[in-house]
């Protein structure tokens, strides 16, 4: 099954009110020409999910900047001060999340894992109004899981089927995004046919992508 599509029919495919994630670190690995088609889109009141929201109208950035964004959850917003500007204005929800947590409650939502315990935030105020429990003496607080309706995350290299393999460390959050949303959109700089990727290469199977869109820059 090919699933090749332009970049603007796999937008397409996102609402007005979405929870989306977005994969990238910085500005390494994010899936720039899906962002950018998204913010053509005009597309509002989005829940964004990611690491961190790149800088002013830069990268992710430039879905806040247009005001597209109700809502972020994610860990490390200091290289964008809008989002402490807004926020402070009332504009958006910001939910911070520690880095490692992030990661771990998206990789769960991915694996069917509702919640989970950790000692991250144990006696700190992302520590409120959480449950909490102690094993063999310690204490730890409940996370629950992160998904989201779609995910949008860019790849290295695709085949038809859409197999993903990444490069290094711009694999970042991708992985984990991909297995954790209802509908996942990956952004490739190349494709090749079934049978030319090596099996072992591999990171995300071809079943939790639902389309391809190849990347026009590389």
């Amino acid at each position: 099954m090919d699933k090749l599509c332009s970049v603007a029919e796999a937008i397409s495919k996102i609402k007005d009110g979405s929870r989306i994630m977005i994969g990238g670190f910085g500005l390494r690995g994010s899936p720039d020409e899906l962002i950018d088609e998204l913010v053509d889109s005009k597309k509002k009141d989005l829940t964004v999910i990611s690491n961190d929201l790149g800088s002013p109208n830069i990268g992710v950035g430039k879905l806040l900047t247009n005001g597209q964004i109700k809502a972020l959850i994610g860990s490390h917003y200091n290289f964008n001060p809008d989002v402490s500007t807004q926020f402070n204005a009332g504009k958006i929800d910001v939910t911070l999340v520690p880095q490692g947590t992030l990661a771990e409650s998206i990789r769960a939502a991915g694996a069917g894992i509702p919640a989970y315990y950790t000692k991250t935030s144990v006696g700190t105020t992302l520590e409120e109004g959480k449950e909490v429990k102690y094993f063999n003496g310690e204490k730890y607080v409940m996370e629950e899981a992160i998904s989201a309706d779609v995910a949008i995350i860019h790849a290295k290299k695709a085949d038809k089927l859409g197999n993903l393999i990444f490069s290094k460390t711009a694999r970042t959050f991708n992985p984990l995004m991909a297995m954790a949303a209802k509908y996942t959109i990956a952004e490739v700089d190349s494709i090749v046919d079934p049978g030319d990727l090596d099996p072992e290469s591999v990171v995300v199977p071809h079943v939790y992508v639902n389309v391809i869109v190849l990347r026009s820059k590389k």
